[in-house]
């Protein structure tokens, strides 16, 4: 069976799913193939940053995020909630759920060195205007694909489950992909498919970095003899290890070389070894529901466009999972790859607009996998290591250093160079509520850019009119007062353009929102000559 789509996207999990999302949104015809004939439940990801949550809110998902989060903050009170040991039964006086940190949800931990919430500064201008969605941060992998993939299903994504890619042909004007029994014709071929990356190698893309030296394990498990064990991260003398904070969740972190076999199935017996050898406690597991290892590989594609081969998510970037940035990593890839690949599919935008894609994505993925590395270094159990994690646990401890990580963990000082001095341009938007009663983030819900004119400027909107097809203005005063800018903001919610900058509105729609629209004439109208 032979078949013809715009994009064949490999991949559905989170990263495949909301690029699919955002294609399908600006009228791009979309297939989605999966390897795995059902949503792969391992324990990954536990929560997404303010820029994922705010990505999604803008689409419309952000009561479907508060419902995760809340569902997970319940969970955890299933943990919290415990007796510390059975001769310290629960009493009315001692909590029964985490304490709800303040704006925003902030804490975390940078290599296993929590971060106290009252040294973080919540009023720090980073963490203004984030909007509700921000507030929603426990909404785990599992989750948020299931989120994606109801989403999808909404907008008629075809996705197709137990599909394997054999092979794929680009002869640069498109993409013909074998995918067993049959094959499709796309323009364009988007790998999302994970760490091992059937597309990465088969288009031959080079991935560079460095090997990995620990050997980590996460379980959701079943077990008894843990009642004394420290609840959060903690550091050993033989490594690191977590417990909770949902019910049955442990990780194990062991400096002494990779696994010998990532592939094979993480016993019940493995998993009892490695936590008695980091913890000291023997304890008894009963039942694995889910187990996983992973180690601090990282390594990253030089460029995320080959051809007509595109990567986003781990097919572009490995590291390790500390401080969950890889989930969040890949939704930022399929939210600035989306609406610029549509754009190119529909005539708005040449090529050229597909090499911003890598040009301000590498930079955050070159950050992060710097950022997992350096907390591998200070996880280390030598003398040297252990002194220096001695030395930070200090510095976390001021409230300079601690709103500073805060703000890292909450992917809030993340910013694209786009050439310009205004320290605006480059950044999210901000989200804030309006004087008819919407806020500004629910005007992204179909996928154009906006353009906000505070000042409410005739000229201001007749030049943005021949782009009227693909930015939706906004004139609406704020419901609180701010300062009377104009902002055009791309359909990712980064912002392009302000009333300050020295080059014109016009250059800045026609750079990120293609040529101009010729005005229509009225059908109606009488023309005489």
């Amino acid at each position: 069976m032979n078949e013809t789509r715009d994009v064949v996207v490999v991949g559905a999990g989170p990263v495949g799913l909301m690029l699919a999302c955002e294609l399908r949104l600006a009228g791009v015809d979309v297939l989605v193939v999966e390897r795995l004939t059902t949503p792969d439940m391992t324990i990954k990801a536990g929560g997404i940053n303010a820029p994922v949550a705010q990505a999604l809110d803008r689409r419309g998902l952000e009561p479907a995020l508060r419902a995760a989060h809340d569902a997970a903050i319940a969970r955890m009170m299933g943990l919290f909630a415990q007796p510390k040991t059975p001769a310290e039964p629960a009493t009315s006086a001692e909590p029964t759920a985490p304490a709800a940190p303040a704006r925003p949800r902030a804490g975390g931990h940078f290599a296993g060195i929590m971060l106290h919430a009252d040294r973080i500064d919540t009023e720090d201008p980073a963490f203004a205007d984030l909007g509700p969605a921000a507030e929603s941060r426990f909404v785990d992998q599992q989750a948020l694909e299931a989120m994606l993939a109801a989403r999808a299903a909404e907008l008629g994504v075809p996705v197709r489950r137990g599909v394997e890619v054999h092979g794929f042909d680009d002869d640069g004007i498109g993409v013909t992909v074998d995918c067993g029994e049959h094959r499709v014709r796309a323009s364009w071929l988007v790998g999302c498919d994970g760490g091992r990356s059937t597309v990465r190698k088969l288009a031959g893309f080079e991935f560079p970095g460095l090997d990995p030296e620990i050997t980590g394990r996460q379980a959701m498990v079943e077990m008894t003899g843990a009642e004394n064990v420290p609840r959060g991260w903690n550091t050993t003398p033989t490594g690191i290890y977590v417990y909770g904070p949902t019910p049955g969740r442990i990780l194990t972190v062991e400096l002494d070389g990779p696994p010998a076999d990532r592939l094979t199935p993480v016993t019940a017996r493995e998993l009892e070894d490695s936590f008695e050898r980091v913890t000291g406690v023997k304890v008894h597991i009963s039942n694995v529901i889910s187990a996983t290892r992973f180690t601090d590989n990282t390594r990253q594609v030089p460029d995320y466009r080959k051809g007509r081969v595109l990567l986003a998510g781990d097919a572009a970037h490995v590291h390790s999972p500390f401080g969950g940035q890889g989930l969040n990593l890949g939704i930022g890839d399929a939210v600035n790859l989306g609406w610029k690949l549509a754009a190119v599919i529909r005539g708005r935008s040449s090529e050229s607009l597909l090499d911003t894609y890598s040009r301000e994505r590498h930079p955050i993925g070159a950050w992060v996998l710097d950022w997992t590395r350096a907390q591998v270094a200070l996880m280390r159990t030598d003398p040297r290591s252990r002194a220096l994690r001695t030395v930070v646990t200090e510095l976390l401890d001021t409230p300079d250093a601690a709103t500073l990580i805060a703000k890292r963990l909450a992917g809030v000082l993340h910013r694209y160079d786009l050439g310009s001095t205004d320290p605006l341009v480059g950044t999210a938007t901000p989200d804030f509520e309006l004087a008819d009663g919407t806020r500004l983030a629910e005007h992204f819900a179909s996928g154009k850019g906006v353009l906000l004119d505070l000042t409410d400027s005739p000229e201001t909107r007749a030049t943005a009119a021949p782009w009227l097809d693909r930015v939706e203005v906004v004139t609406t005063k704020p419901a609180q007062p701010r300062d009377p800018l104009s902002l055009l903001i791309r359909p990712d919610g980064i912002i392009a353009w302000t009333s300050t900058t020295p080059h014109s509105l016009e250059s800045a729609l026609t750079e990120w929102f293609g040529p101009a629209q010729p005005p229509q004439l009225d059908a109606n109208l009488e023309v005489s000559l």
